[in-house]
């Protein structure tokens, strides 16, 4: 019979690709949200009140996403997963 090793974890890496991963997955959100906003301004769709706390909501939450990337070092270059064939998941700006 073979014996497997162990497979070991160190703590901080694991809390910092699951930041990796909640923080991928906020930043798709985010930016599907913003092209909807966005979409939604050039329509004509929000009142000037709606636009303004649509742009506040998404600075206040860029501004959060800043600091937990920072507290885990991550890049937000990081959060662009490479799908292999079908590229990356995020668009490149």
């Amino acid at each position: 019979m073979r014996e497997y090793e162990r497979l070991r974890l160190d703590r901080d890496t694991v809390e910092r690709d699951f930041a990796t991963l909640v923080l991928t997955v906020v930043e798709l959100l985010r930016q599907l949200v913003e092209r909807q906003a966005v979409r939604r301004v050039d329509e004509g769709d929000l009142t000037d009140e709606q636009v303004e706390r649509i742009g506040l909501t998404l600075m206040a939450l860029d501004d959060r996403m800043g600091e937990v990337l920072e507290h885990f070092q991550i890049r937000r270059e990081d959060l662009n997963i490479d799908l292999g064939p079908l590229g990356p998941l995020l668009p490149r700006d």
